[in-house]
């Protein structure tokens, strides 16, 4: 067994619990915590896979930017604590949509199946300065609707949160 695959296969025992625990936490701020982890070892994946700067993409935007944001919002509502009341009605459907992902996924590693094709590293020449200043000028030029819809829709979920969290005046939380 390479050092390659052992550490891919430590990283992804990482994510998975990471994943679990922000799932399954009652605490808000916890999860929010789980998820900037989650984040940082999914970073860790593109480094491995030689893509630096989606790696520094990942934990900037992502685990810096966005969750701060998030854990700021969830503290400053005082959102932490979720309703202790757990129906199992409401959780059947994504529990079964989990099983069948699991059982794929075995189904995968037992008859160890292979992409159709290699799989191949990319080159030095995507990392370098120009390839990022021409991803930019996509992003910002052909791709700025998509760009600026997402951002509107983070915007909007953002305020929804809000919205939904907000209690009345002189309501208790």
């Amino acid at each position: 067994m390479s050092g390659d695959l052992i550490l891919f296969l430590i990283l992804a025992l990482v994510a998975i619990a990471t994943a679990m625990g922000m799932l399954l936490s009652k605490n808000a701020v916890y999860s929010a915590l789980f998820l900037v982890l989650n984040f940082v070892t999914v970073a860790v994946f593109y480094l491995l896979l030689g893509a630096p700067f989606i790696a520094m993409s990942q934990v900037t935007v992502y685990a810096g930017a966005i969750m701060v944001l998030f854990l700021f919002v969830i503290m400053l509502l005082g959102a932490e604590k979720l309703s202790g009341e757990f129906e199992w009605r409401k959780t059947l459907f994504p529990a079964s949509l989990a099983l069948i992902l699991v059982a794929e996924a075995t189904y995968l590693l037992l008859t160890k199946a292979r992409p159709v094709g290699d799989v191949l590293a990319p080159s030095d020449a995507v990392n370098q300065p120009e390839a990022l200043v021409e991803l930019g000028k996509a992003l910002f030029g052909q791709f700025l609707l998509p760009f600026e819809v997402t951002s509107i829709l983070l915007l909007v979920a953002m305020v929804g949160a809000i919205v939904l969290t907000k209690k009345e005046k002189g309501e208790q939380k």
